[in-house]
């Protein structure tokens, strides 16, 4: 797998798109690593921690370009998800837009 999901907020997003790189939310610098999801654990990621918010934003990230920054590891139900230990680069955003959501709910991607 190539691509991941990063969800960002509208100030977060603005820090991106300005700074050129994002240093990660609250919850990644944390944990020390930048939280991604797969396309498959996006909908359910948003559902899970963005509940209730609006003005949300999804980046499609190239995890090719991350090389050794990224490490998949076990998460939500055992599921490995992506998770970057490093800044996350806008270089390596292949796409990004606001949140949507289709007919059943699920999570447009960019």
């Amino acid at each position: 797998m190539t691509t991941a999901y990063k969800v960002l907020t509208g100030e977060q997003m603005a820090v991106l798109l300005r700074d050129g790189v994002f240093p990660g939310a609250p919850i990644d610098l944390a944990d020390g690593y930048i939280h991604l999801s797969t396309a498959d654990q996006v909908t359910e990621t948003v559902d899970k921690h963005f509940a209730g918010q609006s003005g949300l934003f999804v980046a499609a990230v190239d995890l090719t370009a991350l090389g050794d920054a990224v490490k998949w590891e076990p998460s939500r139900g055992g599921q490995l998800f992506p998770h970057i230990y490093a800044p996350l680069p806008l270089s390596v955003i292949t796409a990004h837009g606001p949140l949507t959501r289709d007919a059943n709910g699920a999570v447009v991607l960019p």
